[in-house]
């Protein structure tokens, strides 16, 4: 299977490419609308889309594959999941929309289109608090003292927590 792998986050990306090859699928990769657009000569059997990146949304580079590859799956991967968004990518082509963090099972059955794909574990609270509490960060440019004051806490409490490590689920 051919996929079409769209993602800015670099790291995500060569980890993600990397489990898909080694699953043997052939991975095309791109960081924004730019690069798909300039691969999208290569014909994929599926993508995999994220929803935020920098200049035009995932949601353009779904409609685009979905306008030149009718037939091929297209799945949004996001980290900013909505019921918005959900039904957006849904009707714009997209087969199948996951939050991050997925499985990577899960990940591949959506691409295959297969329908019993694993269930999708339920995170625990910590686990979705320390997510919120990155997005934030993530939105505030790493700026501890802004998200802080947009989480309405106070600076040292989210030092202490990010102090912490990521919770297992």
């Amino acid at each position: 299977m051919k996929v079409l792998l769209v993602d800015d986050d670099e790291p995500f990306r060569s980890r993600m490419a990397r489990a898909l090859t080694e699953r043997g699928c052939t991975v095309i990769v791109a960081q924004d609308l730019t690069s798909a657009r300039h691969r999208l000569d290569k014909t994929p059997d599926a993508a995999l889309v994220d929803l935020r990146m920098p200049g035009e949304s995932g949601l353009e580079v779904v409609r685009e594959i979905h306008l030149r590859y009718p037939a091929a799956r297209i799945v949004m991967l996001t980290g900013y999941g909505s019921i918005t968004t959900a039904v957006e990518a849904v009707k714009l082509g997209a087969s199948q929309y996951l939050t991050k963090p997925a499985a990577l099972e899960n990940v591949i059955a959506a691409l295959k289109g297969e329908a019993d794909a694993p269930a999708e574990e339920t995170p625990s609270l910590d686990r979705i608090e320390w997510e919120h509490i990155q997005r934030v960060l993530n939105d505030c440019d790493g700026n501890v003292s802004e998200a802080a004051r947009r989480l309405g806490m106070h600076r040292r409490s989210l030092q202490r927590k990010l102090n912490r490590r990521a919770p297992l689920d």
